[in-house]
């Protein structure tokens, strides 16, 4: 079962509705913005969690962003690979 919802009155620019009214598709604009909100608040959370771990530890530095790039890269080149010799 879904959330309850409630309508709301938001103000935004008319370029920017009028761009999401367009790719909102047949889920429609409330929808498509509550989904662009919830992406916000994870983001916004993902942000404070990197700040209590910078306070606690340190700055990440571009070395380690670059570490688990490429961990990344090479888990989905490894999971593509799987994919193709089960085929």
């Amino acid at each position: 079962m879904s959330e309850p919802t409630q309508k709301y009155s938001i103000t935004m620019p008319r370029d920017i509705a009028d761009a999401a009214r367009a790719r909102s598709g047949p889920s429609g604009l409330s929808a498509y913005v509550a989904a662009a909100v919830a992406r916000q608040i994870e983001r916004d959370n993902l942000n404070e969690l990197i700040q209590v771990a910078e306070a606690e530890h340190g700055p990440i530095t571009e070395d380690e962003v670059q570490a688990v790039r490429d961990q990344l890269h090479h888990a989905r080149a490894q999971q593509a690979g799987d994919g193709k010799s089960a085929a």
